[in-house]
């Protein structure tokens, strides 16, 4: 995801004017909220979630598998 200055905002803002910040969404797709300076939470407007396919089942799926087969010893031991 790229980052545009555009669409960063902090969490005082946010907080303060959501209506602005979701109305920013609406407009970019996406607003990035800063606590203490540093991006921390994402805002995307939800069509542009469903399409990216963040983190769906297939590779939550696959990533268990590799974790699983890597550290298979360490499991092994902890299941005795």
């Amino acid at each position: 995801m790229t980052i545009n200055i555009d669409n960063l905002v902090s969490i005082s803002e946010a907080n303060q004017n959501f209506s602005r910040i979701a109305r920013l969404v609406d407009e970019k797709g996406t607003a990035i909220i800063l606590k203490n300076s540093v991006p921390r939470y994402v805002l995307l407007d939800y069509n542009f979630f469903r399409q990216s396919n963040i983190a769906d089942d297939a590779n939550v799926d696959e990533i268990a598998s590799r974790i699983m087969i890597k550290h298979i010893k360490a499991f092994e031991a902890l299941a005795k």
